[in-house]
């Protein structure tokens, strides 16, 4: 009698098993985060015009990851290390199959066959060595990379990591140091020059072997024509254009706003900043600055600080830190607009126009101007003179101290004192008796950065008083 044989045999488990185990091998064998390089801080204006930039941790320029490549770049790209890459699935058989009969043909690698793809999962891996055991995990991990991303997404990564020459990683680096300009805006030869750089970029840059980077330029240059992606006046003119000499310097327009930008980052993936800044506004205070710069200095003035913003929006619009390009101090590595200072008498206004839009004053109301003390405070004018009694208005208009303590007094030293922590002043740590009446003539500190928005948060609800959009802070960020 013949029995039943089991559904499942232990052959049939074992295989289905292993399957899984694969499958779920494959599937996590591509890290959730491909690179960890530290990135470049970069800051563009509204215009997206480069303000500056800092060099990597690693002393790498290395931009922050594109979503996607200008289209020149792409087609260069793509025509030169990967002419199938939008059709393969992370690997090209027919690419692998030519390269594996021309380096078994002449006994030495003389192509790679490598995809877009396998050439990131090359650079995640750190370039290891190119064995067999080496390209066939890059040849599993293309394939899982596929997957995972776009093929602009791929193409992006691949652009963003592609080594440049030098310590240059990435299109956008590469552009603003050897072109000085954004990627998007290169021509057909610039962009074939930065497509063909990753091919051997440590012994082919525009620092070395310029002769065969051109070579290698202007052999793409023929493919695009011959392809006719490129008309034949396109093809002359951009053969005729030379390479860069050198990698240049790029150019900081204020070391400070990188310094803020950075310590406003909350992760890496934000090192890449589309600011308000406008940057011929930025240069002309800077130019105020520098034309200021002795006259201060001869009256020990070391420091300065200039913050313009948009009354409307609050948009930042100029941020010059402090002195500008000085040798006489180290000035220029200070940022004023953040560092806490004397409030002095910027405080007054806005207690007048607190006291005013409660009710408390009118502009011609009379205030005592007379010797006064409370304690051990004596305030004074700066004249050291006395008027007996001032108007509201007036006692604003000629900053006079001892009108201000009597209208504190008046007002509330605790209540003023909630009043600017509401409006956004973040320096006053301690209780509104650490301060007393001296708070309106400068016993307290607070930043630039937060004076500026809450003027100019005044000013909008004066000229905008039933469409106050509620904003104090000012805005150096693009929303």
């Amino acid at each position: 009698m013949n029995r039943k044989r089991p559904l499942f045999s232990i052959k049939r488990l074992t295989l289905t098993a292993l399957s899984v185990v694969l499958i779920l091998l494959y599937w996590f064998s591509l890290p959730s985060k491909l690179f960890s390089e530290p990135l470049s801080t970069v800051a563009f204006d509204a215009n997206n015009y480069l303000i500056g930039a800092k060099i990597a941790k690693d002393e790498q320029w290395r931009f922050a990851v594109r979503d996607t490549v200008p289209e020149k770049l792409a087609i260069c790209i793509t025509q030169f290390e990967d002419k199938r890459f939008y059709s393969h699935i992370g690997i090209d058989l027919r690419a692998f199959a030519r390269a594996f009969y021309l380096n078994l043909k002449y006994q030495r690698i003389v192509s790679g066959g490598s995809t877009i793809s396998m050439q990131v999962i090359r650079l995640m891996r750190k370039g290891k060595g190119r064995t067999i055991r080496e390209k066939i995990i890059e040849i599993i991990l293309a394939t899982r990379l596929e997957l995972r991303y776009s093929k602009d997404k791929i193409l992006a990564i691949y652009a963003s990591y592609a080594p440049m020459g030098g310590n240059i990683v990435g299109i956008d680096a590469a552009s603003w140091k050897y072109f000085q300009t954004a990627s998007d805006n290169l021509s057909w030869a610039q962009a074939a020059t930065l497509a063909v750089l990753p091919n051997a970029p440590a012994i082919i840059h525009p620092n070395k072997n310029r002769n065969l980077l051109k070579n290698k330029r202007d052999f793409l240059l023929k493919r695009l024509f011959d392809k006719k992606i490129i008309d034949n006046e396109s093809y002359e003119l951009a053969i005729d254009e030379d390479i860069p000499a050198k990698a240049l310097p790029i150019e900081q327009h204020s070391l400070q706003i990188l310094n803020f930008l950075e310590k406003k980052q909350k992760n890496r993936e934000n090192a890449l900043h589309f600011t308000t800044i406008q940057l011929s506004l930025q240069q002309r205070v800077e130019n105020v600055l520098k034309r200021k710069q002795n006259y201060l200095f001869s009256n020990q003035i070391k420091n300065a600080a200039v913050i313009v913003c948009e009354v409307n929006t609050g948009n930042v619009l100029a941020y010059v830190a402090n002195m500008p390009n000085t040798t006489k101090s180290a000035a220029k590595f200070v940022d004023c607009i953040q560092a806490n200072r004397s409030t002095g008498s910027v405080l007054k206004p806005i207690l007048y126009a607190s006291m005013l839009q409660e009710g408390n004053i009118l502009p011609h109301s009379l205030i005592p101007d007379i010797p006064v003390q409370f304690g051990g405070f004596m305030p004074k004018n700066y004249n050291r003179d006395y008027e007996g009694a001032v108007s509201a208005d007036k006692a604003l208009a000629r900053s006079l101290n001892i009108p201000a303590v009597l209208m504190l007094k008046n007002y509330g030293v605790e209540k003023f004192h909630s009043k600017l922590k509401n409006l956004g002043m973040t320096s006053l740590k301690n209780a509104p008796q650490h301060y007393g009446l001296s708070l309106i003539l400068g016993g307290s500190e607070a930043t630039l950065w937060e004076l500026s928005g809450i003027y100019a948060s005044m000013a909008r609800i004066l000229n905008n008083y039933h469409q106050h959009n509620g904003n104090i802070l000012p805005k150096i960020f693009v929303n």
